[in-house]
């Protein structure tokens, strides 16, 4: 607070007649805003819909005398006021917005304060959780925003979360290891004060202990708490890489980059990874594999929805995908999986532009964004992107997912069979495999549940027999689209990395 009181006090030093300070925190808010106050000798008064216009003293918020609560009112009785001091208005933003009968009247109010504060040096706080100005008063304002807190003050919360439930709890220690809390401290960058205490609170209390199993639903907490949903959402389940078949080079490539990402700090000879492209066929695991990133490294997985995404008002696409980034970035460490990118940023497409904008703002943000987001883009079709995207530098590597060999589509039979409490020894695994080449990882897993309901429906235990005649009977995307897997192998071979 004491950073805080500081720069909101050079702030009030440099004569800005508006000043919009957003925060979930408004008691917070209000007590640094006091403390500024005592420290420069100004009086506070604090307005708000409930409790109209009041000083704000000490011990009680509010002194007792009620003055104006009309909003128009507060502002024509600040304008009267003839001694400087500092006004904060809570939660103002309802009565500036397009449509509100005396806006106008309102927005004209402000102005006539602050092109007043020559003779009268009026320094008004718009306070709450999100305040857009009418443009007419930008060129008064100023912008301010409570600091987050710091790893050290997180870890003074845990303390002090874990010391009220040992002795709520007869003394008993609060169970951890040093690796979940740092993954814990983590997750809880980009929230306030009070949000992490909460988050803090409920993992602690729910059992006594801090475990790598309460990380998701932290995280998931933590997202609800930033109001992403829309273009983002939250994948709850991410997949292990023991339950994706093949890969190898790929998960080689992730474990070696594993500590660089999840690092606080970076050396500056070892850059934080950005993100890599996954081509390949459909069903050949890309999506598995986006998923299975965010399991491995223990971080929460975004997903970016290109089809939400899109807004018939101009700008608004171009908005919608800033906010989105702007978001993940606040959730970071995290992995933002952009699935089948080529349907949003195809720049051949007839839609005024759109796509052009959209990729120029993803790509100022892949080159110029800090936060530790690692991003995992899938593609089907790599004629459709352009060279902006592909070249080094934006993202790390290209990795061709392709069709399983014989060996990968062993595993992929075991994992699918295991996942459905069967014993995967009880199979020809290797007739199965031979049986289906040219199957995707994604064709196999549905070989699997087909040959059950076969099963099934003729009251016998699956066997051999049934998946076989299923294969039979199926044909795989690599026969009906040949053509497609022919082109994109030649298109890898050369600038891509085998996954």
């Amino acid at each position: 607070m004491i950073k805080d009181a500081h720069d909101l006090g050079l702030i009030i030093d440099s004569q800005v007649p508006l000043i919009r300070l957003e925060s979930h925190e408004e008691s917070g808010a209000l007590e640094l805003l006091t403390r500024v106050a005592i420290k420069k000798n100004l009086t506070l008064h604090g307005w708000s819909a409930t409790e109209g216009l009041q000083q704000i003293g000490f011990g009680d918020l509010f002194k007792s005398e009620e003055q104006a609560q009309d909003p128009k009112e507060v502002l024509q009785c600040i304008k009267r006021n003839r001694c400087p001091g500092l006004y904060v208005l809570c939660d103002f933003h309802p009565y500036l917005e397009k449509g509100v009968v005396e806006q106008a009247l309102h927005v004209r109010l402000l102005k006539d304060i602050a092109l007043n504060y020559a003779n009268v040096p009026h320094t008004l706080i718009l306070l709450s959780h999100a305040i857009e100005l009418p443009s007419e008063l930008h060129r008064f304002s100023a912008y301010f925003r409570l600091s987050l807190p710091s790893e050290q003050q997180l870890v003074a919360i845990v303390r002090e979360e874990a010391k009220c439930w040992s002795e709520k709890n007869a003394g008993k220690k609060v169970r951890t290891d040093n690796a979940v809390l740092r993954k814990l401290l983590s997750n809880l960058t980009g929230l306030s004060v009070s949000d992490a205490r909460r988050l803090i609170r409920g993992v602690i209390f729910d059992d006594g202990a801090i475990t790598e199993a309460d990380l998701p639903e932290l995280n998931k907490a933590k997202f609800q708490l930033m109001d992403m949903e829309g273009v983002l959402s939250f994948e709850y389940d991410t997949e292990r890489f023991a339950d994706v078949g093949g890969l190898k080079n790929l998960k080689h490539w992730l474990e070696q980059r594993r500590e660089a990402f999840l690092s606080p700090k970076t050396s500056s000879r070892l850059a934080r990874p950005k993100g890599l492209l996954l081509l390949g066929v459909q069903g050949g695991g890309k999506s598995l594999s986006a998923k299975a990133v965010a399991g491995l490294w223990g971080v929460p997985l975004l997903r970016l929805d290109f089809g939400v995404l899109y807004n018939k008002y101009i700008g608004e696409t171009e908005k919608n995908l800033r906010e989105a980034l702007q978001l993940a970035d606040l959730m970071a460490p995290c992995v933002l999986w952009i699935d089948e990118i080529e349907k949003g940023i195809n720049t051949e497409t007839n839609d005024e532009g759109v796509s052009q904008r959209i990729l120029a703002t993803l790509l100022t943000w892949l080159a110029e964004r800090n936060a530790a987001v690692f991003v995992v883009a899938t593609a089907n079709n790599i004629s459709r992107l352009p060279a902006e995207l592909l070249r080094k530098g934006r993202l790390d590597e290209i990795f061709f997912v392709d069709l399983p060999g014989e060996s990968v589509r062993e595993d992929i039979f075991r994992i699918h069979l295991g996942k459905r409490d069967l014993s995967p020894e009880s199979f020809d695994l290797s007739l199965l495999a031979k049986t289906a080449e040219g199957f995707s990882g994604a064709e196999i897993e549905q070989a699997v549940v087909a040959a059950l309901y076969r099963a099934a429906a003729q009251k016998q235990l699956l066997d051999d027999a049934h998946l076989l005649e299923e294969l039979a009977n199926t044909y795989p995307l690599s026969v009906t689209m040949a053509e497609q897997l022919i082109a994109q192998r030649n298109w890898a071979k050369e600038r891509a990395v085998k996954a």
